[in-house]
């Protein structure tokens, strides 16, 4: 593919930008411009300022985005990739099975747990099959 050249592309702009500010105001021109160029068209994003390179192939229009673009998109989908990789090796992490030294720290951990709660429960127990304390007689003078 040819390279546009710096000055047909400012050419471009500026026809694209007076064009728009020579219609009657009102006037709707859509979303985007498109101006001819040698090699093609470029295509002028008028909400984002967006500029794409657009040739016609096969009898249809076929648009690319501009260098900047395509550096900022793969900016995007760089940091996108990133974001996936750890999360993937966040699930590994969380889905790994332990190590023995773990593994035998959860197990003291739960036979601690298991010996206290026991505990509690004899006390109550105890508590339970005691005699209830005497009853003191009532007061007869």
């Amino acid at each position: 593919m040819k390279k546009i050249s710096r000055e047909i592309l400012i050419a471009a702009i500026a026809v694209a930008a007076s064009a728009a500010s020579a219609l009657p105001a009102g006037a709707d021109t859509g979303r985007y411009v498109m101006e001819k160029t040698e090699d093609g068209f470029i295509r002028m994003d008028t909400d984002t300022g967006e500029m794409s390179i657009c040739t016609e192939k096969s009898g249809q229009i076929v648009c690319k985005l501009a260098a900047d673009e395509r550096a900022a998109f793969q900016d995007a989908l760089d940091r996108l990739e990133e974001r996936v990789t750890a999360l993937e090796e966040r699930v590994d992490r969380t889905l790994a099975v332990p190590s023995e030294e773990e593994f035998d720290r959860g197990l003291d951990n739960m036979e601690k747990f298991f010996r206290r709660f026991l505990g509690i429960v004899e006390e109550y127990d105890k508590e339970k099959k005691a005699p209830p304390a005497p009853e003191t007689p009532p007061d007869r003078t």
